[in-house]
């Protein structure tokens, strides 16, 4: 199995590339740079972190999604805020961090056992 399999990672970098899309015209340079890194860090992470060869390391690259999902929907919550983004996509948005967040709990949790 590759890491491309990975429901959580296929989820994650769908997310990422909604994020992008929605920021791609932005002038909101600091905003922009601060919520599509968080985004891109959970695909990227939970992809180095599945090429890694001990559970250790793959929990620990799990854990570092896990907390880019957290930084990602803080600065959705943010932008929802400020009129960065719509409330709509926001609220979706959030909701799909926290079950992408789930995911990685449980894939850290099998590895841990």
């Amino acid at each position: 199995m590759k890491f491309e399999d990975l429901l959580v990672w296929k989820r994650s970098a769908r997310l990422c590339a909604e994020v992008f899309q929605t920021f791609s015209q932005s002038r909101e340079f600091g905003f922009k740079d601060q919520i599509t890194r968080s985004a891109l860090s959970i695909a990227s992470n939970i992809a180095e972190g599945y090429e890694r060869d001990s559970d250790r390391d793959r929990v620990k690259f799990f854990s570092y999604a896990k907390g880019s999902c957290a930084e990602l929907r803080a600065q959705i919550y943010i932008g929802m805020e400020v009129g960065y983004i719509n409330r709509a996509e926001g609220r979706r948005w959030a909701e799909e961090t926290r079950e992408i967040s789930k995911m990685l709990y449980g894939l850290m949790r099998k590895l841990r056992q």
